[in-house]
């Protein structure tokens, strides 16, 4: 069978992006900074919280992974109800869920209901991905969606940077119960431009709405794809490196390199910071990428996978040099995960098309979200038993460089898959 051609557009031919699907992107985009502020939050607030429920270490650690159980779980409904009904008032929904659970954190007494909370938390944010990427599905086309996707993914990096810079700082003086209440309170401010400015219905919208839900790919076709696995695994690595940071740098910086809290929350919002301008440039040099002639195939998996690569060495790096060049192979290594955000999800909408990107998000999400358990539970392991951080950084590098493999090499041509199942609409039948 021979392969399929790719028609890139020229650059005097490139569209431009409404000024109305702007304003719906950046506001999305801040969706995200609070969607990883409320998620994180709570390991900011883990030592007060510690102390003032007097809880132990072993339920601080339920607590940590009770949000990464129901949140990968609940990826695969998620991804299946937004393919199947309007995926904004989908998003609405789970957003106004997630806020209002991160204000009763805030005066939460037992144990008990504050895991329920956490576990209520993992749900409602599950809706999050595969409504990003079913949006921008549907509403950008190809040479706009790198730049999309990273502005998405700016706010992705962006999020634990704020919240560790500023969360610590104002937690130190007024306490973790203000925060929470604060935060999830401000946060359905949020809803009012949202509901002025999200994407109205085009006609590109319209072709691939629901009418017929049996059309699109079940499960058992979707798990058929080589493509489909690369896409899990290559996320599933990058989200072990994610996770790692966002659970241990604090920790490691404090208690192993003798930061202060200062020097901590300065460094680590000053590396997200850079990510996320990272993520925004290297989404727009993509695009650029591609509307000069390069195909997407090319241009996504240099990204992804480079990206990765190198955020990991240099993340491991880290462990070896001294506090400077601690600090700068941090920054370096923050800076390249973003490069490799910038493309993830451009790849998936891409293959999955608008018509089953929510559930092929949906799945992706589901699986690589274990990392979210794996990687905590896997590095308190290793430090219990060695003492110290070395091997925890070595094995954050060993995954992130078999993740940049599993992008490049398991992942096909970045086209378009045909689904069997195709719309009844459009069947010859």
């Amino acid at each position: 069978m021979s392969s399929p051609i790719v028609i890139t557009p020229r650059p005097s031919a490139v569209s431009r992006i409404s000024a109305r699907l702007l304003i719906s992107l950046v506001l999305l985009a801040i969706s995200v900074v609070l969607n990883y502020v409320d998620r994180g939050s709570l390991s900011i607030a883990a030592p007060l919280l510690k102390d003032e429920l007097g809880i132990s270490p072993s339920q601080l650690g339920l607590l940590l992974s009770a949000f990464f159980w129901t949140y990968a779980c609940s990826q695969l409904l998620s991804g299946w109800l937004v393919d199947r009904l309007n995926v904004n008032w989908v998003f609405v929904t789970g957003f106004t869920l997630w806020s209002a659970v991160t204000a009763l954190t805030g005066i939460t007494d037992t144990f008990a209901v504050l895991f329920a909370l956490r576990l209520l938390l993992g749900i409602s944010e599950s809706v999050a991905y595969p409504s990003y990427s079913k949006i921008i599905a549907l509403n950008f086309s190809e040479e706009h969606r790198g730049f999309a996707n990273s502005t998405i993914s700016s706010g992705l990096v962006l999020g634990p940077g704020i919240g560790m810079l500023f969360g610590g700082m104002l937690m130190a003086r007024f306490g973790w119960r203000p925060f929470f209440i604060i935060l999830g309170g401000a946060s359905l401010l949020w809803l009012v431009p949202w509901l002025i400015f999200m994407p109205q219905p085009t006609p590109k919208a319209q072709q691939f709405a629901p009418t017929d839900t049996s059309a699109g790919p079940t499960l058992f076709e979707f798990l058929q794809l080589r493509s489909a696995w690369g896409t899990c695994l290559g996320l599933f690595a990058g989200n072990y490196v994610s996770y790692f940071l966002i659970t241990w740098l604090p920790y490691y910086l404090v208690r192993e390199r003798d930061f202060s809290m200062d020097h901590m929350a300065k460094l680590g919002g000053a590396a997200y910071l850079i990510g996320a301008c990272t993520s925004i440039a290297c989404g727009w040099l993509s695009d650029r990428w591609i509307a000069s002639g390069a195909t997407p195939t090319r241009v996504r998996k240099s990204f992804t996978a480079g990206g990765l690569a190198l955020s990991g060495i240099f993340v491991g790096l880290a462990v070896v040099s001294g506090p400077l060049y601690c600090s700068a192979a941090l920054i370096l290594g923050l800076a390249f995960f973003g490069a490799t955000c910038s493309n993830v999800w451009a790849i998936t909408q891409t293959l999955a098309g608008p018509r089953a990107a929510g559930r092929w998000t949906g799945f992706q999400n589901f699986f690589a979200n274990l990392a979210g358990a794996v990687a905590p539970a896997l590095t308190g392991h290793v430090l219990n038993r060695t003492g110290h951080f070395y091997w925890a950084f070595v094995i954050v590098t060993a995954v992130a460089l078999a993740g940049a493999a599993c992008w490049l090499l398991l992942i096909g041509p970045i086209v378009p898959v045909i689904w069997q199942r195709a719309p009844l609409q459009n069947s010859t039948a």
